[in-house]
């Protein structure tokens, strides 16, 4: 077996281990808040924003999942561009329309570095309209000092942390010092799915839905997937 899927392996089982009560306690809070009518929102920069993504939409994923879409903080707009912006203690601010926080909602922000002013100020915005507010990163850089001018990191402002335990510079593997071979998108991908999958059977336990997309290409599936369209389309767009 190649390095890579070993350390992955052994990755996954360590943090599955010490983030699965943080999982649990996230599920039934989310899924609370579901069944009083909230959403659950998604933010991120750059190749976290990829795993906003990931959940939208998606075949056998939960329904009720609005990624927060910030044109210029995607990697569509450059690498190097969304990765300044992401820096820029303006941007929450000046794209505050993007932002639709109602009651019973949830915010996962998506940060494995924590220290950016964008995902930040996203969460600091989601707090005061008294939301919950989690984060998907990784405490590893908690040393790393914050750039946001109010000196404080992604965990200080958030209501719930789940650690990634992703290793500084992302590589699990390393060549003479230089770290290569990311994990970041692996381990929060893998994180994200266990967390949605937690709140879709509590959903289901407690109210007899079950809020999940059929994949397009099964027989009988538009029915389905229409109802549950039709149930959210007035938070989230759909087309």
């Amino acid at each position: 077996m190649h390095p890579y899927f070993r350390k992955i392996q052994e990755l996954l089982q360590s943090v599955l281990e010490k983030e699965q009560p943080k999982l649990e306690l996230a599920a039934q809070i989310i899924a609370e808040r579901i069944e009083k009518g909230g959403i659950l929102q998604l933010f991120g920069c750059g190749h976290s924003y990829l795993l906003a993504q990931e959940a939208f939409y998606r075949a056998g994923g939960l329904v009720p999942v609005r990624p927060i879409t910030i044109g210029p903080l995607t990697l569509q707009a450059g690498a190097l561009t969304s990765s300044k912006n992401e820096k820029d203690p303006t941007i929450i601010q000046r794209y505050r329309h993007c932002f639709d926080f109602q009651e019973n909602d949830s915010l996962l922000v998506i940060s494995t570095s924590g220290r950016n002013c964008a995902p930040i100020d996203a969460a600091i915005l989601a707090r005061s309209s008294d939301i919950f507010v989690m984060s998907l990163q990784s405490l590893n850089y908690r040393n790393y000092e914050s750039k946001h001018s109010g000196g404080k990191r992604l965990e200080d402002v958030v209501n719930l942390v789940v650690d990634t335990h992703i290793p500084v510079g992302d590589g699990i593997l390393n060549h003479q010092g230089l770290p290569y071979a990311p994990a970041s998108t692996v381990i929060g991908s893998t994180l994200l799915n266990g967390l949605f999958s937690l709140v879709i059977e509590k959903v289901f336990k407690k109210t007899g839905t079950f809020p999940v997309f059929e994949s397009a290409n099964i027989s009988n599936s538009e029915t389905h997937n229409t109802e549950m369209i039709t149930k959210y389309q007035h938070r989230i767009n759909f087309e």
